[in-house]
């Protein structure tokens, strides 16, 4: 099963995915848990590119180009290997994030960025997406905070250092691109305190994985697959 965690900077989605980790794991599921940009060798590279404040100058579809490669080594080497070895994969952004971006943020078509990021995977799509949403001046606040804290304003501080009103963009590009997916994506009010955030996660998670037990689609813990 494939699990993608969306949402504006300073939404929480890297925090709660990591506690989500450890309760499908509690569960008896193998789990990965990686990240976009940076899962894979060749991704850990342009991370320093795509995050960075060195490359403010890059254009939108330099930038496109990019994501597109981290992506496609990202799905060949990492995601899909897991995903065929019965493990549930847990990404933190996906190819929705370059949809939403660099389609409702940067002005990109984004038929097209569906159409390029479905060849860059190959076709593979999440089975699940939780969105976590919030105003931008709250999810600002919190990842600049972050960023000064952790010491990544420089090296990661690319999007946070984008005006309010990109953000604002990408908080309604999210919204209507997940009502056009909406068989996929689940919201999560992520201006919720943080254990209110796990809890919502964590059922949204719990009643999708009964509902593919049931239909014998859903991953099994290990304990009975061995």
């Amino acid at each position: 099963m494939f699990i993608t965690f969306e949402g504006i900077e300073g939404s929480g989605k890297s925090t709660v995915m990591a506690r989500v980790q450890e309760h499908l794991e509690a569960q008896g599921f193998d789990v990965l848990r990686t990240l976009e940009p940076g899962g894979s060798r060749l991704g850990r590279q342009l991370r320093k590119i795509l995050l960075g404040m060195e490359s403010r100058d890059l254009t939108g579809e330099s930038e496109l180009f990019l994501y597109l490669a981290d992506r496609a080594q990202h799905v060949a080497s990492i995601i899909r290997p897991a995903l065929e070895a019965g493990k549930i994969v847990l990404s933190d952004r996906y190819a929705d994030s370059t949809v939403v971006y660099q389609g409702y943020g940067r002005g990109l078509d984004p038929k097209l960025l569906h159409t390029l990021n479905d060849v860059a995977t190959a076709g593979l799509w999440p089975d699940l997406t939780l969105l976590f949403d919030l105003t931008p001046e709250v999810g600002l606040k919190r990842a600049l905070t972050r960023n000064l804290r952790e010491g990544l304003a420089d090296s990661e501080g690319r999007f946070e250092a984008e005006s309010l009103e990109f953000h604002e963009r990408i908080r309604e590009g999210y919204l209507t691109w997940g009502s056009l997916y909406r068989k996929r994506f689940r919201i999560v009010n992520a201006e919720q305190g943080l254990a209110e955030v796990v809890r919502d996660a964590i059922e949204t998670i719990d009643q999708n994985l009964v509902k593919r037990a049931d239909s014998g689609e859903g991953p099994k813990p290990k304990t009975l697959r061995d």
